[in-house]
C-alpha cells in the first residue's frame, strides 16, 4: 500500500505541536491547544487508530486473521522496545543530571522512582509505573494489544456492539470507573504504584478514540467505500462550533470555566470530556471535508511528511530532548533568555528531522532507536556549566491538577501535555 502523504503530514503536525508544548519555552502556553479545547494527543492518538484500522484490517482482507494478528503483534514488540529504551534514558541519564544539578522539574517528575527504584523499574517495565510524559506510550501499547481481537470481532460480525461497548466504557470512566479497576487490582495483586503514578490519562475514555480510530480506517478497506461526506448544516455548524472553541481557548486559556473544578471536567483532557469530545468532533468534520479540497491543491509541507513517515522514532527522539531540557533549563521557560528558547527549539526540531531522515533510510528498523541511541550518547557528554537553576520549581506543575487537571500553568502544559 503506498503511504498517505496528507496522513503523514497531519502526524508531523501533532508532533511538532507535541514538542513545542512539552519544551519549556515561551511558546508552551499559546501554541499549548492551538486550535480549541483540543490537544495534539488526541489528533496523534486517532490518527495512529485510523492507521492501524487501514493498514491491518487490509491485511486481515488480503491474508488472514492470523496475518493481521501476527503484524500487530509485531508492531506492538517495536512500540513496547522503544517505551523500555526511552523509560531507562530516564531513569540513568536524566536522573544523573537532574540530581546533579538539583533540578526540581526532573526529581518531581520522577519523584516515585527516586523513593523506590526498584519497584518503579519493574512495574514501569509492566507498564503501570507511567511517568508525566511517558504515559501516551503505554496506553497506546495496551490498545495495540487489545486492536487484534476488536479488528477480528468487527470484520465478522460488525462494529455496532464494539462502538456501543467503547461509548459505555467511557461514559462510565467519566464517573470513576479507573479508580474502580484499580481498587479491584489492588484487592487481587496488591500493586505497590499509586493511582496518581499510573499515567494521566484516563486509559477507560481514551480507548473511545482508539475505536473510533480503527472503525473509520478498517472501514476505508471494504469492498464498496463511499467517500466520507457531511450535510451542509453539519459543516456550518461544525465550523461555528469549532470557531468558539478557537475563540473561548484564546480568551480564557486553557482552563474554560477558570478557577471552576467540576465545570473544567467537561472539558477535560486526561477524562476526555464530553465537551471536549464535541471540540475535537467539529475539527473532524472540517478535516474530512475541507482535507480533499487541500490535497487537490498540492499544498505539502514535505518537512511535516517526514516526521509523521517515522512518527515513532520522532515521538521518542522528542521525549529524549524534552527530558533532557527539563534537566538542564528547569521547566521555568522565563528563567532563561528567549535566545534560549530560539535554540532549543531550533537544535530540537534539526534533531528530530535527522532522526526521521535516518529512520527512513533504515527502515525497517531493529532494535531500539538509532536516533535515541546518538541523543543518549551527546547527553552524556553535556557539559555541567549548561545546568540553569529555574526561578521557580515544576512541583506544582507536576501535581496542582490532581482534581480536574485543567491545562493552566505556563509551563504546565510542557509537563502534562
Amino acid at each position: 500500500m503506498s503511504r498517505r502523504w496528507e496522513l503523514d503530514a497531519l502526524r508531523g503536525l501533532m508532533l511538532v505541536l507535541m514538542t513545542v508544548t512539552h519544551l519549556p519555552t515561551r511558546l508552551s502556553e499559546p501554541l499549548g491547544q492551538p486550535l480549541g479545547f483540543v490537544s495534539a494527543a488526541e489528533g496523534f492518538v486517532l490518527l495512529s487508530a485510523y492507521m492501524a484500522g487501514l493498514v491491518y484490517s487490509r491485511v486481515a482482507r488480503k491474508k488472514s486473521m492470523a496475518a493481521m494478528r501476527l503484524a500487530l503483534w509485531r508492531r506492538t514488540r517495536k512500540v513496547y522496545v522503544w517505551h523500555a529504551a526511552t523509560l531507562l534514558f530516564l531513569f540513568t541519564v536524566v536522573a544523573a543530571i537532574g540530581l546533579q544539578a538539583d533540578e526540581p522539574a526532573v526529581t518531581d517528575l520522577m519523584s516515585f522512582y527516586l523513593a523506590h527504584p526498584l519497584t518503579a523499574v519493574g512495574t514501569g517495565l509492566l507498564l503501570i509505573y507511567t511517568p508525566p510524559l511517558l504515559d501516551i506510550l503505554p496506553m497506546y501499547i495496551v490498545f495495540m494489544l487489545a486492536s487484534p481481537w476488536l479488528l477480528a470481532r468487527a470484520l465478522r460480525r460488525g462494529w455496532r456492539l464494539i462502538l456501543a461497548l467503547s461509548v459505555v466504557i467511557w461514559v462510565l470512566a467519566q464517573f470513576g470507573l479507573g479508580g474502580w479497576v484499580y481498587r479491584a487490582a489492588v484487592a487481587l495483586a496488591g500493586p505497590q504504584v499509586p493511582f496518581e503514578e499510573t499515567g494521566s490519562f484516563a486509559t477507560f475514555s481514551w480507548q473511545l478514540l482508539w475505536v473510533l480510530g480503527l472503525w473509520m480506517g478498517a472501514g476505508r478497506t471494504a469492498e464498496t467505500v463511499r467517500p466520507l461526506a457531511f450535510p451542509g448544516w453539519a459543516v456550518a455548524l461544525a465550523a461555528l462550533l469549532a470557531l468558539t472553541g478557537l475563540v473561548w481557548r484564546h480568551h480564557e486559556g486553557q482552563a474554560p470555566f477558570g478557577a471552576d473544578v467540576a465545570l473544567n471536567l467537561l472539558f477535560d483532557k486526561w477524562l476526555l470530556g464530553p465537551l471536549r469530545l464535541l471540540n475535537l468532533a467539529a475539527l473532524i468534520v472540517l478535516v474530512i471535508r475541507f482535507g480533499p479540497w487541500l490535497k487537490a491543491r498540492g499544498l505539502r509541507l514535505r518537512w511535516l511528511e517526514t516526521l509523521g513517515a517515522a512518527s515513532l522514532p520522532v515521538f521518542c527522539a522528542h521525549l529524549v530532548i524534552v527530558l533532557l531540557a527539563l534537566a538542564l533549563f528547569g521547566a521555568n521557560p522565563l528563567a532563561h533568555a528567549w535566545w534560549v528558547d530560539a535554540a532549543l527549539l531550533g537544535g530540537c526540531f534539526s534533531a528530530l528531522h535527522a532522526v526521521a531522515r535516518r529512520a527512513q533510510r533504515r527502515a525497517p528498523l531493529h532494535g531500539p532507536a538509532p536516533g535515541l541511541q546518538a541523543l543518549v550518547s551527546l547527553a552524556a557528554e553535556a557539559p555541567a556549566d549548561a545546568r540553569q537553576s529555574p526561578t521557580a520549581t515544576a512541583g506544582s506543575l507536576l501535581r496542582s491538577d490532581a482534581a480536574c487537571r485543567p491545562e493552566t500553568a505556563p509551563a504546565g502544559a510542557g509537563l502534562r501535555r
